[in-house]
């Protein structure tokens, strides 16, 4: 006689925003249900919309405006096994000193580096570094940002993650970008991969209370379908993500228009159920001023112009800021500029 049994009910880590949607019963069958009950994407529609979007253009008159916005948008990246500390500091000094023919040359938001090269930039960044800002009780400053995770497979065990980010937190890293275990989720365990977004989260407190911002990296070229970046772009913030990013920038494709766009409808769907403000960052392959522009538009479209601010959206890139900087020089002399007028990444 075989007697069958019911599988023990897993009870995910408790995260307050899942605890909030899902109430009470929180779940790896509630959190399924949830996901699952999430419609499904109108893949031509979507990609028409992205396409028109696309096809918006700014007045001259705002051009400048366009361009400054997108250099305050910038996490201007170096993630190559080659990195050095002088690599590193050369990133933050462009980073202070974008263009050093125009003072007025906003700064982008963040640098963004492996997690041993974190000591390295906060060094460079000194007073202008966000993290020693706060401790002096102000805002504003360039943010250090720290791929964690292990970075860009996620292919390590829980324990490892989690040093890897609660490392960089305390070298002074004040955003940390890690990535999903895309096995996982593609495997349907959806609640491993929400209580190790949990876990990062947790791993990001610092010793005052505080927290460091988690950026969540989907790997959207991995994730072969629109309905499984949506269903990921939810577990991600339900877990506890304060953004939710497309790409590593080391698989292709990274960024597309319509992945980004989909991601704004979850984040803008997600603002109208709980009032709360998450931001998107598209990674890897957005290298011209025009497409960033595009970029642009398309969050004023979707979630409106408030979220063209640092803490609500970011570029993840190393070559679009020169772009833009030949760009700014055009419309103040008349005439592009050669690339050796910018500084070689």
């Amino acid at each position: 006689m075989t007697i069958e049994t019911t599988p023990p009910v897993r009870t995910l880590a408790p995260a307050a925003r899942a605890v909030e949607v899902l109430g009470g019963d929180l779940t790896e069958g509630s959190l399924r249900r949830y996901l699952g009950g999430i419609p499904g994407v109108d893949a031509v529609g979507l990609e028409q919309r992205a396409a028109g979007l696309g096809t918006r253009s700014i007045k001259t008159t705002s051009k400048k405006w366009a361009l400054d916005t997108v250099i305050e948008l910038i996490d201007l990246t170096t993630l190559e096994g080659a990195d050095t500390p002088g690599k590193v500091r050369s990133l933050v000094a462009k980073a202070l000193v974008p263009d050093a023919s125009d003072p007025s040359t906003p700064r982008p938001a963040a640098v963004c580096v492996y997690g041993d090269m974190v000591p390295y930039a906060v060094e460079a960044l000194g007073a202008a570094h966000a993290g020693a800002v706060r401790r002096a009780g102000g805002d504003g400053g360039i943010n250090v940002a720290a791929v964690a995770t292990a970075f860009p497979s996620g292919r390590a065990s829980l324990k490892v993650k989690l040093a890897d980010t609660a490392d960089a937190v305390a070298a002074g890293a004040d955003e940390i970008d890690m990535v999903i275990d895309r096995g996982a989720f593609l495997s349907g365990r959806y609640g491993q991969v929400f209580d190790e977004i949990v876990a990062v989260k947790e791993a990001c407190r610092r010793e005052d209370g505080t927290y460091a911002h988690l950026k969540v990296i989907l790997e959207t070229g991995e994730l072969n379908t629109y309905d499984n970046v949506r269903r990921a772009s939810w577990l991600s913030i339900l877990a506890g993500g304060d953004f939710i990013k497309t790409s590593t920038g080391k698989v292709s494709p990274a960024a597309t228009l319509p992945v980004t766009l989909l991601m704004l409808e979850v984040v803008r769907d997600w603002h109208r159920l709980t009032g709360e403000e998450i931001g998107v960052k598209p990674a890897g392959g957005i290298r011209s001023s025009k497409d960033a522009i595009k970029y642009l538009v398309t969050v004023a479209e979707t979630v409106g112009e408030h979220w063209l601010q640092p803490h609500l959206f970011r570029f993840g890139a190393s070559s679009l800021l020169n772009d833009v900087l030949l760009q700014r020089q055009k419309l103040a002399t008349g005439h592009y500029s050669g690339a050796d007028y910018v500084t070689i990444d």
